[in-house]
């Protein structure tokens, strides 16, 4: 057995989304099959919560429409140029001892993953994007405006996303990772329901306000 969460945005309330953890089968195996075996053990456990129509949000999904919505396929416009929002989360990174690497940005979002000074330059401190310093707190913020950004400039995506009731991502363990982009869905659907959207996107204060009053 294993867990995933399902990330379940809100158009009313105190919080933006739930993350409700679920338990399905889990087959073990590197291969695509197996990754859509185990997308498919996870909705239908999920369906059985009562949590239906959702997205599978990864390189591995089914859906055309959530491989798009990978971060390492949603694309965003920086120095006239078109890069992945990986990329420029990875090229973003500022550490006591080097970066941002801004070269990155034009990666493939592997490679900029990969790139071994992310690892050999101390201790992450904060993100530097377009001249600009944010923080580490809130852990996501970042990572979620970045994304949020880049989906908001995609009028087809974002309109599509809306249909869905739900976001999953079959790679992302809690335990292990932090950031995870069917989150970010989630939230993007949230903050657009509750007509707040633009604000978000053009104000890294208003997000990270709204995110910390979500939180309380």
């Amino acid at each position: 057995m294993a867990e995933r969460p399902v990330f379940v945005p809100h158009e009313y309330g105190k919080r933006l989304v739930d993350v409700i953890t679920i338990q399905f089968t889990w087959h073990k195996g590197m291969a695509i099959s197996q990754k859509r075996k185990n997308i498919a053990e996870l909705h239908g456990s999920a369906i059985k919560r009562g949590l239906a129509h959702l997205l599978e949000v990864s390189t591995k999904s089914e859906s055309e429409l959530g491989r798009r919505l990978s971060a390492f396929s949603l694309m965003f416009s920086v120095l006239g140029k078109t890069a992945s929002v990986e990329s420029i989360y990875q090229g973003s990174k500022v550490f006591e001892s080097g970066g941002p690497y801004t070269d990155l940005y034009f990666k493939t979002s592997r490679e900029a993953q990969g790139d071994n000074r992310l690892r050999m330059s101390g201790n992450l401190i904060r993100f530097e994007f377009e001249d600009k310093h944010y923080p580490l707190t809130p852990p996501t913020a970042f990572y979620d405006w970045l994304y949020l950004n880049a989906l908001y400039r995609d009028s087809e995506l974002k309109e599509c996303i809306l249909e869905f009731n739900g976001f999953t991502d079959i790679a992302f363990n809690p335990n292990k990772s932090l950031n995870c982009q069917a989150r970010s869905c989630a939230t993007f659907v949230a903050l657009t329901k509750r007509g707040q959207i633009d604000d978000a996107v053009e104000s890294f204060e208003f997000f990270t306000d709204t995110l910390k009053h979500a939180s309380l």
